[in-house]
């Protein structure tokens, strides 16, 4: 699998809250989520990146640290 980007995120504590609420609905990590809205986003504007990878459903387990 490919690497993936790390960076700093600064976000407003407000977005960042109802980020979690709606990753908490899908059963994602905030991380997944803002990845999903931003494809979603990119999408929509006609900037598509590559085929979706399959999304894991709920948090890590222990052993798994979600970028495998």
């Amino acid at each position: 699998m490919a690497e993936r980007k790390k960076f700093l995120l600064r976000i407003d504590p407000e977005v960042f809250e109802a980020v979690q609420r709606w990753a908490d609905d899908e059963l994602r990590s905030v991380n997944a989520q803002i990845e999903y809205a931003l494809r979603l986003a990119l999408r929509q504007v006609g900037r598509p990146v590559g085929p979706d990878r399959p999304v894991r459903r709920g948090r890590p387990s222990k052993g798994r640290t979600g970028e495998e």
